[in-house]
């Protein structure tokens, strides 16, 4: 039968809501957490997110005769509550993969958490994960390296990689900021960090900061004799720019540099990654900007897209939050984006906040980060939740030891060897009920872990998280 078109407005519903469908594997599948105004049904508002991020619009419009609408259309398929909260809905849209642009992230989000977010019909809206099939994952940039691929670059073996973010995190000279990377490297430290912000700023400018950085590292690795690298931060005002940092910091040796993908962008990310993999650097990923989006349990983008979105567009590293320390983060929530970042194959699981399988195919897996208030005192806690394949940095909880930057890397490295020492004799299960005694045994023959379990033992984060995982209602 010919289509005709009648003009007008319908109700989304009559095309977008299709309960009956069943989602294909090579479909992008997306959670949305739907907060509608007062008077707006249920139906309606999950049929109006797949329209407004798919092919659809308010009216009509004869154009849909061009096309095959019901092939590219987005589909609202199921809806279901939210435990433990009455105003919003969970909404499950699919997408044929022909609506996306292959290996484009960018496009992928702009899609998905484009105007529709704006929404007036809409209160509030919240991407809360997103199932990206195999046909789509291997289009896809992803880990310029990967977890095993940097173990052999740095020759780590057996335990998490230790580092250090410098503080201050902006005013020191360029030759200090060596001396303080030098000073961390020496003590014990794996790897160093620049700050998220730490740029080109006129108190020292970047190409300083990459040689003096560069010196320390060679000075560190030739006294202790092992690897060790600074993440060298090549985010910039312009791509140009963000490559030329990238180039001088490979011309001098450097093993690692880092992004802020963020606020950097998903376009230089992904260009970034794919430059790593072709000069054999890697690259540290920070998530800057992140609550912005994150945090408001209705409104925004989940931290697991976010990693999603990061794994797909590229990085060896990427800050997934630490639980125990001063930044937000549900235990349960956080296993479950590390699992992201790391794992071949996730499963579903509601406990975690996982909605969907994930099956990344041959796609690398990430270190996750643990950055932001820690200390010894939390080192059996971030082994048992992190385990080996993390990166552990101690900013504060380094260069705010007593006796100094090389005293506070020490007693890092050694809390980190006795924990791992202890959960490989005794289990994993019960090392944070045991942590204290493990450290205070570890203590007797390190002074600079007895000086920060001293100068650190009444220091706790103990707020009430803000986004927690949805739970029943009681």
């Amino acid at each position: 039968m010919a289509k005709t078109y009648q003009a007008g407005v319908k109700e989304y519903r009559e095309t977008y809501w299709m309960p009956e469908y069943t989602p294909k594997d090579t479909d992008i599948l997306a959670c949305f957490k739907i907060t509608p105004q007062p008077g707006v049904p249920r139906e309606e508002a999950a049929a109006a997110v797949a329209a407004e991020s798919s092919t659809g619009t308010w009216t009509t419009v004869w154009t849909d005769l061009l096309t095959d609408l019901d092939y590219y259309k987005g589909r609202a398929y199921a809806i279901e509550d939210v435990p433990g909260d009455d105003e919003c809905f969970y909404a499950f849209v699919a997408y044929p993969i022909d609506l996306f642009e292959e290996g484009s992230v960018v496009n992928v989000f702009t899609s998905l958490v484009g105007n529709v977010f704006g929404f007036k019909a809409l209160r509030a809206l919240r991407l809360e994960d997103v199932r990206f099939p195999v046909a789509y994952v291997m289009t896809c940039n992803g880990p310029p390296h990967g977890i095993q691929v940097e173990r052999d670059k740095l020759n780590k073996y057996g335990r998490a990689l230790l580092g250090c973010t410098i503080k201050p995190k902006l005013g020191l000279s360029a030759k200090n900021y060596g001396r303080a990377v030098y000073e961390c490297l020496r003590g014990g430290l794996d790897l160093t960090k620049d700050d998220e912000n730490i740029n080109s700023q006129p108190f020292m400018r970047w190409r300083n900061r990459f040689e003096f950085v560069m010196e320390a590292i060679h000075k560190a690795e030739r006294e202790t004799g092992e690897r060790k690298g600074h993440y060298l931060n090549v985010t910039a005002p312009t791509p140009e720019e963000m490559y030329k940092r990238a180039e001088f910091a490979k011309e001098l040796g450097a093993p690692i540099i880092m992004h802020d993908y963020l606020t950097g962008g998903f376009c230089a990310n992904t260009g970034l990654a794919q430059w790593c993999r072709d000069n054999g650097i890697l690259l540290h990923i920070h998530r800057a900007m992140h609550a912005v989006l994150d945090r408001h349990p209705r409104h925004g983008i989940h931290f697991r897209v976010l990693a999603k979105a990061l794994r797909l567009s590229g990085g060896d590293h990427l800050h997934s939050g630490t639980v125990v320390g001063k930044l937000e983060g549900d235990r349960e929530a956080t296993l479950g984006w590390i699992d992201i970042m790391r794992d071949s194959f996730i499963q579903e699981d509601r406990n975690r906040g996982i909605f969907f399988d994930q099956d990344w195919g041959s796609m690398p897996g990430i270190f996750p980060v643990a950055s932001g208030g820690i200390h010894v005192w939390h080192m059996p806690a971030l082994v048992t939740i992190f385990g080996d394949d993390a990166c552990l940095q101690f900013g504060g909880g380094t260069l705010g030891h007593p006796w100094g930057n090389a005293a506070g890397a020490a007693a890092n490295r050694v809390a980190l060897e006795a924990c791992v020492e202890d959960r490989n004799k005794n289990g994993a299960e019960g090392l944070e009920k045991r942590g204290g005694d493990v450290l205070r045994a570890a203590a007797k023959n390190s002074p600079e872990l007895a000086a920060a379990m001293e100068t650190w033992k009444e220091i706790k984060f103990e707020f009430d998280t803000v986004d927690k995982l949805d739970v029943a209602h009681k």
